[in-house]
């Protein structure tokens, strides 16, 4: 149910996110019924100021607060809706289209990518099989979990030593006794076994927790160089690895579009109808998609589709998609898109390969 909520959250912060970044250009709103901006005093000739652009109306009650969150949400939805149908069966459109200036009609680039990652992070993080080892390393406040776990053991153990040591004494008391009681005995010397074995349990889940190394990186062996050290740390400790690499990812995602520019350009090295702007337009919604399209397929897996189908849509529509956008934003004939298609795939391939090396040495830089 927690992991429910948290995703809803993600999916929610997302689309604020990319409000936030969203141009209000073409929307519709209720006019004030001031005459002048509250903002900067000019004479109101509309729904908006048209020096500064503050809206002429303006909230000034609690509920107001639900109301910016809800139109926030809602009117981001509103356009993601038309951009969705875009992206998905006309993404070489929508790029053309936007970099020519419809910029009211559908959501900008960068504002649907950081809603896909939003809610790609949300859903990889509560869906059955995306997890190493079965394991919570992919959720915050592992470290802090893992050290109360070893604090609430080694509280555990001393209470059970004292336990014994107690009864262990009763015991040797009662056996020199004048009159010893044979059924206190036998009690006693149950409760010492049970004690015994509990400290034994204890003793293998206090090494099992020491294992996992959250808390503090081994010293510094003799002759090790920094690299040594560290990939010799990663390799210890590959749960705290996998953490870092995913926490890393999350914040680091918006590097891809920089990393991807270079290798778009070198598509058009002699084309000056077409510049990096709209390279990054074009990388941008096309990592959107492929985002979109990990969520898309990580959820017909969590509703038990097939494996087999789930592979192929994953190796052809990567391909297609490319070829669509790459023919109808850049205006190529067929034989032009075919042969940068495979070019893209390569430079994806490059792509995603420099990006996790990146995210492997954040993870064992710190």
């Amino acid at each position: 149910m927690t992991g429910g909520f948290e995703a809803a959250a993600d999916a929610v912060t997302g689309s604020l996110l990319g409000r936030a970044v969203e141009s209000r250009a073409g929307e519709a709103h209720a006019g004030g019924a001031h005459d002048l901006c509250l903002n900067c005093g000019t004479a109101l000739i509309g729904a908006h100021c048209h020096a500064c652009g503050q809206s002429a109306h303006v909230h000034r009650t609690v509920g107001a607060i639900g109301h910016e969150i809800a139109h926030g949400v809602f009117h981001f939805d509103g356009k993601m809706f038309r951009t969705l149908p875009m992206l998905a069966f006309h993404p070489g459109d929508l790029t053309r289209r936007y970099v020519a200036g419809e910029r009211a009609r559908f959501v900008s680039p960068l504002a649907i990518f950081l809603f896909s990652v939003f809610l790609l992070f949300a859903v990889v993080a509560n869906l059955p099989g995306w997890h190493f080892g079965d394991n919570d390393f992919f959720k915050p406040g592992t470290g802090s979990g893992l050290n109360k776990a070893r604090e609430n053991l080694a509280e555990e153990r001393k209470a059970t030593e004292a336990k014994l040591a107690e009864k262990s004494r009763k015991l040797a008391k009662e056996r020199a006794s004048a009159e010893p009681d044979a059924a206190r005995i036998d009690s006693l010397e149950t409760s010492i076994r049970k004690a015994n074995a509990s400290l034994a349990d204890t003793a293998t889940a206090e090494k099992t927790l020491s294992g996992i190394g959250l808390t503090a990186a081994p010293e510094n062996k003799a002759g090790e160089n920094w690299f040594e050290e560290k990939f010799r740390h990663a390799k210890e400790n590959p749960a705290l690895l996998l953490y870092k690499v995913k926490m890393s990812a999350y914040k680091f995602s918006w590097a891809l579009i920089p990393i991807s520019l270079p290798f778009i350009w070198l598509l058009f090295p002699f084309r000056r109808s077409v510049g990096f702007y709209d390279h990054s337009v074009f990388a941008t919604y096309s990592l959107s998609f492929m985002s979109l399209l990990v969520i898309a397929l990580a959820l017909l897996g969590a509703i038990g589709v097939s494996p087999g189908v789930l592979w192929t849509a994953a190796v052809f529509v990567p391909p297609v998609h490319m070829y669509k956008q790459l023919k109808g934003a850049y205006r190529l004939t067929r034989l032009g898109a075919l042969w940068r298609t495979w070019w893209m795939l390569i430079f994806a391939t490059i792509t995603t390969t420099l990006f996790i090396l990146m995210l492997l040495y954040l993870g064992v830089a710190d």
